[in-house]
């Protein structure tokens, strides 16, 4: 009875509706667009909105912020769904737009999950968009760049909105708890270090964060006035053990780190471990994913070259699939990168170039491989000289490529490991071919 006495207390609508932000100064994160002089903020202040995109994940606040404008700006504010309207719903709405515009008035239109609207949905709308008829407003989770139309983009600008910060959702978390439109009337014993879990829980999702939130208080233990949560509710909830994970803090490096260095040392078990230590904890597959990518080229590289592609597919499944679905494809490239071999070759090769680049910015490009394009440029001399290899019976030439100060210098150094065995040794016959035809030695042996 006392657990149901607890529900009664509570408004029917979900916390998060509850306590969705009215003006900008509740409005939680994406400060690199709102804060104090921020191009968006002033466009607000002022109300000079112009047709715009917000683009970002889930629970950032692309539809609350829409309605903060709503609040704030003279025009005439009209709501549409992508999931909902047809081409003739939006020809009528763009109809009387146009006769509001003709008196003097301003129409702005906010369309959310614009990215599921088709071709002719958002060609719709282009003609009222470009003659000014009304603002339009978009919101998606999608690049806009592939799922909106080219023509209305180039009219748009585009906004990024990013996910939350641990510390964005902490602070909604515990504004949530002393709100009168949350739980401020109620007395929740909840530890900072539970709040802190809620929010890197929510990964970035202020929407998420407060549905946790509102789940576990609403199933913790009613002891009189006071609902206290517990560790046992908390990760009943959110299904996580690991609740200390912090995915800006030193545990989130010290475990991508041993990550990397269980793959490079070539165990497996290990590196599965570490994989499965934060995917369970909840971190984003997509940073896995992309820390994969990176290893594929800095610790195995032309050993096999086969490594990159497969990172770069495990991204992308990730991308499509998600978690949990996604474990298995980053447990497959993670055991693959473990046991493919290794060379390092291409990582300090580009450090030895990036060295010089920094010491050595004036080096000129020799003339005889400078583009040409115009009259004056050859005259000047530029692609005088050039040695097309593919004219060459060996496809290959004696002209130089590097600066004058800088031809015996040796930047990639092959190793001995996998397929870098065979470049190794094309890369000798190369520079053998070039010796007999004069070219000066290199600094360093291979």
């Amino acid at each position: 009875m006392q657990q149901q006495s607890l529900f009664e207390r509570q408004q029917e609508s979900p916390l998060a509706s509850r306590l969705r932000p009215e003006t900008l100064d509740d409005f939680v994160g994406q400060r690199h667009l709102l804060g104090e002089g921020k191009i968006l903020r002033q466009l607000i202040d002022r109300d000079q909105i112009s047709s715009m995109v917000f683009w970002g994940p889930p629970g950032v606040g692309k539809t609350t912020l829409a309605r903060i404008i709503a609040g704030r700006t003279r025009a005439d504010f009209i709501n549409f769904s992508a999931v909902t309207s047809g081409i003739k719903e939006i020809k009528e709405v763009m109809g009387k737009a146009e006769q509001r515009r003709v008196m003097g008035d301003k129409t702005i239109v906010f369309v959310d999950e614009i990215h599921r609207f088709n071709k002719a949905q958002q060609d719709a709308f282009l003609p009222f968009v470009e003659k000014g008829s009304i603002i339009l407003i978009g919101a998606t989770t999608e690049n806009p760049s592939f799922e909106i139309n080219a023509a209305l983009l180039s009219r748009c600008k585009v906004f990024v909105l990013q996910a939350l910060s641990t510390a964005d959702l902490t602070a909604l978390l515990r504004h949530a708890l002393e709100d009168p439109r949350g739980f401020g009337g109620q007395q929740i014993d909840i530890g900072e270090d539970m709040l802190e879990a809620v929010a890197g829980f929510a990964n970035g999702d202020a929407r998420v964060a407060l549905g946790t939130l509102e789940m576990v208080v609403l199933n913790g233990e009613l002891n009189g006035e006071t609902v206290r949560v517990t560790t046992e509710t908390l990760e009943q909830c959110i299904s996580r053990k690991s609740l200390l994970y912090d995915k800006n803090g030193e545990e989130h490096y010290n475990l991508i780190s041993a990550l990397h260095k269980s793959m490079r040392n070539s165990d497996p078990d290990a590196a599965v471990y570490w994989l499965a230590r934060m995917l369970e904890a909840g971190e984003d597959p997509l940073y896995v994913a992309r820390r994969l990518v990176r290893f594929a080229s800095e610790d195995i590289g032309m050993a096999d070259s086969r490594a990159l592609e497969l990172a770069v597919s495990a991204y992308q499944a990730c991308h499509f699939i998600g978690m949990p679905e996604c474990d298995v494809t980053l447990t497959h490239a993670v055991v693959y990168l473990s046991l493919a071999p290794k060379s390092n070759a291409l990582y300090t090769a580009y450090g030895r170039a990036k060295r010089d680049a920094a010491e050595m910015l004036a080096e000129p490009v020799p003339l005889h491989i400078r583009n040409a394009p115009t009259k004056l440029m050859k005259e000047l001399h530029y692609g005088e000289g050039y040695q097309y290899a593919h004219d060459a019976a060996d496809k290959l030439t004696d002209m130089q490529c590097l600066p004058d100060t800088l031809l015996t210098r040796r930047y990639y150094r092959p190793g001995t490991q996998g397929s870098e065995a065979k470049v190794r040794q094309r890369l000798t016959q190369i520079e053998d071919w070039r010796s007999n035809h004069g070219a000066p030695p290199k600094e360093t042996e291979l």
